[in-house]
């Protein structure tokens, strides 16, 4: 049996070669001419490597985090190694916490996803089995469409509103990264669909959205064990879980979208203007970059990166304990008590923000790379958009021909530009 300190070892040990991109996320044949190009390719020197994540650690397995970020926000990480840093991105590990403690948390949190599958498995026994739905289990009357696909009363509300998307998320997972070999698999597919059916169990509050399956699809690749993928898609939709709540009257990124007109009024007031004039002030038109993160506009490796630069420069120390107890680390750290070691361990983007004070947290670097894009496209839009869906055709050839890095950095610049501006004004 593999000790606790050497199971991770093992893991972090993994070679970074050369191997080609196409060896970890290998593409059906007949899909080649339809998959964008992809831009991302390791650099040594720059990209975070399995090597120097190795040597990141201490002998008792502590992580010097700042070391990693610097790395990452240079060249991105490996794909052999990139599912395990994306855990430490995303919070589910502390960077100051040994190998023993992670792998002891590791193990209780599987245990705990285990006891939940379970008992949704207990209501629909094809959960587990590595087989999904595609069908309705629920008429439109309320009740079971074949009550052996069913092992739980549905008088209850939320046993019920459970029910009605299990389908729903299995026609979404036969429609996920297709083009890809991976999910060939029906067991792979399978998968996808316990992940997110087991989400939409536990937060009822927003259950199950379009748009999930492109987020938790890319862990499903890179985490092997369901149960830490589980976690990591959690702690990935902790940042992004106002995006899906939708009602009657209201989107859930329109908050974002707010924001984001908000900051092409400060920054770009000329381009702002003309887009208003254009009837397009609210930012609709950026409405699926925000949702799920720019899965539509690059090739699946270059989402990837994109990712991991901006969830390195979004990067806060504190997110382990927020996310493990809320109540410890509520509001933003006074710049007084900070010094410049402790800046170092956080990203570019919010090293800013604890900088100059900013405090809102619906200001992401998702909408700065938002604008972006538009700053990018800026003259074109100005010339040649007389309308709305002019714009959306614009914005829509960025589709592979955008540099993740360069949107970064220019995302970065009008955060500056606009967090100075907001100050004056």
């Amino acid at each position: 049996m593999i000790g606790c300190g050497r199971l991770w070892r093992k893991v972090f040990m993994m070679s970074s070669g050369a191997t080609e991109l196409n060896t970890f996320y290998p593409i059906r044949p007949e899909c080649h001419n339809d998959v964008p190009p992809t831009r991302f390719k390791p650099r040594a020197g720059k990209t975070l490597s399995a090597r120097r994540w190795h040597a990141s650690f201490s002998a008792d397995g502590r992580l010097n985090i700042a070391k990693v970020l610097r790395r990452i926000q240079r060249g991105g990480v490996h794909p052999s190694i990139k599912g395990v840093v994306w855990e430490f991105l995303l919070g589910c590990y502390d960077p100051n916490s040994t190998f023993d403690e992670r792998n002891e948390l590791m193990q209780r949190r599987r245990g705990q996803y285990d006891m939940w599958k379970a008992e949704c498995q207990k209501m629909v026994p094809a959960i587990g089995s590595g087989k999904f739905i595609t069908t309705p289990l629920i008429g439109d009357d309320g009740k079971p469409t074949d009550p052996s696909l069913i092992s739980a009363p549905t008088s209850d509300t939320k046993v019920l509103q459970w029910m009605q998307v299990l389908h729903q998320i299995g026609l979404d997972v036969v429609r996920t990264d297709r083009a890809l070999e991976f999910y060939e698999s029906e067991a792979n597919q399978a998968k996808l669909w316990d992940v997110l059916a087991v989400f939409a169990w536990l937060n009822n509050d927003i259950g199950y959205v379009q748009g999930m399956n492109d987020i938790c699809s890319p862990l499903i690749i890179l985490i092997e064990n369901e149960a830490d993928c589980f976690w990591c898609f959690e702690r990935a939709m902790r940042r992004l879980r106002e995006n899906f709540r939708c009602s009657a009257s209201s989107m859930g990124v329109q908050s974002q979208l707010s924001t984001l007109s908000q900051i092409m009024k400060t920054v770009d007031p000329k381009l702002h203007q003309h887009l208003e004039d254009l009837d397009g002030g609210e930012y609709l038109f950026a409405f699926r970059m925000l949702m799920v993160l720019f899965r539509r506009e690059f090739s699946f490796a270059d989402t990837l990166y994109l990712w991991e630069l901006m969830w390195g420069m979004e990067y806060n120390p504190n997110i382990f304990s927020k996310y493990e107890d809320p109540d410890r680390t509520k509001g933003k750290e006074s710049l007084s008590a900070i010094n410049d070691k402790m800046l170092k361990q956080y990203g570019k983007f919010e090293r800013t923000n604890v900088k100059t004070g900013h405090t809102e947290e619906s200001c992401s670097l998702a909408i700065f790379l938002v604008a972006s894009v538009l700053e990018i496209k800026n003259r074109r839009i100005l010339n040649e958009a007389k309308g709305v869906d002019d714009v959306v055709q614009i914005l829509g050839d960025i589709t592979s021909n955008l540099d993740a890095k360069k949107a970064c950095t220019e995302a970065l610049k009008i955060q500056k530009k606009y967090l100075s501006k907001a100050k004056k004004a």
